[in-house]
């Protein structure tokens, strides 16, 4: 699976993309069919505190899985979208 992370506004650092490729290739073990994981992060523009955005955009035949969510840090961000894509990736390969 081809990992791409993209990120607006702001330059991740190493610590940030290594747990993005270690919670993000996980996710294979649930399906083996995903194709191309998209990781975006963004910071929105509010005053909230909790204002860090973690997108997944996972290419899988058929249709694509998208999960989208926002917390304080991206960690706990990245790590809610890779629960709720791993229950979808599981609900897939049940589907399948």
């Amino acid at each position: 699976m081809k990992i791409s992370v993209q990120s607006i506004g702001l330059t991740p650092h190493e610590p940030l993309e290594s747990h993005i490729e270690k919670k993000v290739s996980k996710l294979g073990t649930f399906y083996d069919k995903i194709q191309e994981c998209k990781v975006f992060l963004k910071v929105e523009n509010n005053s909230d505190r909790s204002n860090k955005t973690a997108e997944i955009i996972l290419a899988v035949p058929g249709d694509d899985i998208v999960v989208k969510k926002t917390s304080a840090t991206f960690e706990e961000s990245l790590d809610l979208c890779v629960d709720t894509a791993k229950k979808l990736l599981i609900k897939k390969k049940e589907m399948a």
